[in-house]
């Protein structure tokens, strides 16, 4: 049994809430080749060449790892026992897991019903109305309170409540989906517990709730079929453009993507805007002083705490080599962005909070062919929900520090964070 490696300590539950001083020793070997066949990469600049480089694929479907180069270190997973492709999600490809052409033509055809022209080119701008009265509407109910949890009344609904809105979801059904959704992320275990009963257990909870989750955007799908309606996945199942209809297969999958996607990253965002500003009262006076800075605020808020920390569908298509080392065809590559938004050699002082961080080119909404489908909707989203959090609610203290976190190590966020407050006024 070997001890184990900085990322296999990152990965630890009991280090989410702070897996940043594993994520400096990991930096140390810019890719690190792990004891179950897996190439890490922990660097910005390595990050930025390989999210470019045409020989790194995203198809699951192409993974075939290595054998592991020693014993796997005490509790850790056998190498092949959960292959990546099989984790819990078993769909067919969306944007994320695939590649061109099928990719661009995918992306292209979801694009023209999100942000894009002809069809609707200000769909993201004009939601800006909405987002302000929902914000509005969720302080307004705290008025009289003296603790809030920021999670579950405040960073949680108002995502929840545009993805429904712009996919067309039934709002009502938010307490179906959204358990699914949550046994399905908790089942995603990448460290060393994975092999724990445990895990195992909420593993096969997981593939029960992505199953009960496709057969519901299915059967949503089925209904645009036969009754169109309001939403993104009304005009695409009625898309007739020149790339043709998607699969109902691949719409479906893809439909899964946004939907869980499309609010919980943002949830994540919102929460941790708002504990990184508890944390830096200085930051949060600014904040206060000068509304101008929430812009490049919020870019600065997602470098401190990336709501997507590493993405693991990744593998590389021919031989790669790279910071020394070679990556061997097949193998599968964890891009670690949390780590690579606190890289000296990229950013000035990583670990300080900078409201007004010049060249601030963070890996948030990655880069590339897989830049963030909905990064404009969550800028747009956390502004306004920070922005007026920092205006209207009067002296917030944290209750609990660090406070508890979420198992799922890709989307990590905290799964409250109770808060102390005087107040909330106009």
């Amino acid at each position: 049994m070997g001890e184990e490696t900085p990322w296999q300590q990152a990965l630890r539950y009991a280090n989410r809430a702070n897996p940043y001083p594993f994520y400096a020793e990991l930096r140390k070997t810019p890719v690190a080749r792990q004891p179950d066949g897996t190439y890490v990469v922990s660097t910005y600049r390595e990050i930025v060449a390989l999210l470019h480089d045409p020989r790194v694929s995203s198809d699951v479907r192409k993974i075939s790892a290595p054998a592991p180069a020693h014993a796997p270190a005490a509790g850790a997973a056998e190498p092949g026992a959960e292959p990546i492709s099989d984790a819990v999600i078993n769909l067919e490809p969306n944007i994320i897991t695939c590649d061109p052409p099928e990719h661009d033509r995918d992306r292209h055809m979801m694009t023209r019903h999100f942000f894009g022209p002809p069809h609707s080119p200000r769909l993201i701008s004009d939601l800006e109305p909405d987002i302000r009265h929902i914000v509005t509407d969720l302080l307004d109910r705290m008025r009289g309170k003296t603790r809030i949890d920021v999670v579950d009344e405040f960073a949680y609904p108002l995502p929840v409540t545009l993805i429904c809105k712009i996919l067309g979801v039934p709002l009502e059904d938010e307490q179906r989906f959204h358990s699914w959704i949550e046994a399905a992320l908790d089942a995603l275990d990448f460290g060393p517990e994975a092999a724990s009963e445990e895990t195992r257990r909420r593993r096969e909870g997981g593939r029960g709730s992505v199953q009960e989750l496709e057969r519901f955007m299915a059967g949503l799908i089925g209904q645009y079929a036969d009754q169109p309606g309001p939403g993104m996945l009304s005009a695409m199942v009625h898309d007739d453009g020149p790339e043709g209809r998607m699969s109902e297969g691949v719409l479906t999958s893809n439909a899964v993507l946004l939907l869980f996607a499309g609010h919980e990253t943002t949830v994540n965002l919102i929460a941790h805007s708002v504990l990184t500003l508890l944390r830096h009262p200085e930051a949060l006076e600014k904040l206060r002083r000068r509304p101008d800075l929430i812009v490049p605020g919020v870019e600065e808020l997602l470098r401190f705490e990336s709501s997507v920390q590493f993405w693991h569908t990744r593998s590389a298509t021919e031989d790669i080599e790279i910071a020394g080392t070679t990556i061997p065809k097949g193998a599968p590559i964890f891009l670690a962005y949390g780590s690579a938004n606190r890289d000296p050699e990229r950013f000035a002082n990583p670990d300080q909070l900078d409201l007004e961080r010049p060249d601030n080119q963070h890996l948030g909404f990655s880069q590339g062919i897989h830049f963030c489908f909905g990064a404009p909707l969550a800028r747009l989203e956390v502004q306004v929900a920070v922005g007026e959090f920092v205006r209207r609610v009067e002296n917030p203290r944290l209750v609990v520090d660090p406070p508890p976190y979420r198992h799922n190590q890709i989307f990590r966020g905290p799964r409250h964070v109770l808060v102390d407050i005087d107040g909330i006024h106009d």
